[in-house]
């Protein structure tokens, strides 16, 4: 869709800056608003279109691998991005020939609108998350590792509770605009319940992987780091799978 390409080339750009190191928090700060607010109204406006018109969203799916270090830790964001986004994700764990080496990848489910944008958040967050733990240094009493882990898991949280709130936002938003049409809510419920059905045919038996325990004293800065954070397939050999957990 030609009129997308300007939205989405605002928020590449808007992720860029904020990509920076030498961003300036205050400057982070006010790009985050922005930049959440595009992108939820972005895939508002796809799941609107597609409903009310000729126009394609494909629902379909898509593999990402997830590398080391810290992989177990990278899909909790990446899960945590598309469910808020109105995907779905399973966690798959693949051990690769011919050394067998354990290797992570999420199984994104979703229409190809809410996928692109949680493919590109998610690759901006990486960046964002790398750089901001590059400056943080760890408290000496701290094992690396485990203040790391602490640190990306409150990473995760500030960034998917402030998604949800873009999301319901640009919502609220829609729903107000006279020339709405069908209601914005049942358009989203429909979609929902179609990549559900979508992820259950491919995972008939997925299980909810179990909550994890964390030891390290990073969260409180993670959340910090998250909130300042700008929102702007293979085959496979042996493999198990998890859902990757709902954050409500």
């Amino acid at each position: 869709m030609d009129n997308d390409v300007p939205v989405l080339d605002r928020v590449r750009k808007l992720l860029a800056k904020a990509e920076d190191p030498s961003c300036p928090p205050a400057e982070a700060e006010a790009l985050t608003a922005k930049a959440a607010e595009l992108i939820a109204k972005y895939g508002i406006d796809r799941a609107m279109l597609a409903a009310s018109s000729d126009e394609a969203d494909v629902l379909g799916d898509r593999v990402i691998v997830v590398d080391p270090p810290y992989a177990l830790d990278k899909t909790q964001l990446l899960g945590g991005v598309a469910e808020a986004l109105r995907c779905r994700a399973v966690r798959r764990t693949h051990y690769a020939p011919p050394e067998f080496r354990k290797q992570l990848m999420v199984h994104l489910f979703g229409f190809g609108s809410d996928l692109e944008r949680t493919e590109l958040l998610y690759t901006s967050l990486l960046i964002q998350s790398a750089n901001a733990l590059a400056s943080r240094p760890v408290p000496p009493w701290q094992q690396p590792a485990a203040f790391r882990r602490s640190w990306l898991a409150g990473f995760t949280s500030a960034v998917v509770a402030r998604l949800r709130e873009a999301e319901r936002r640009a919502e609220r938003q829609a729903e107000r605009d006279p020339g709405a049409g069908s209601s914005v809510a049942l358009v989203l419920a429909d979609r929902t319940a179609l990549v559900d059905r979508r992820m259950a045919e491919e995972y008939p038996r997925v299980r909810n992987a179990p909550p994890r325990r964390l030891s390290g004293s990073g969260f409180r800065d993670g959340q910090d780091a998250g909130r300042r954070a700008d929102l702007g397939g293979t085959r496979v050999g042996r493999r198990s799978a998890a859902a990757i957990p709902r954050r409500r």
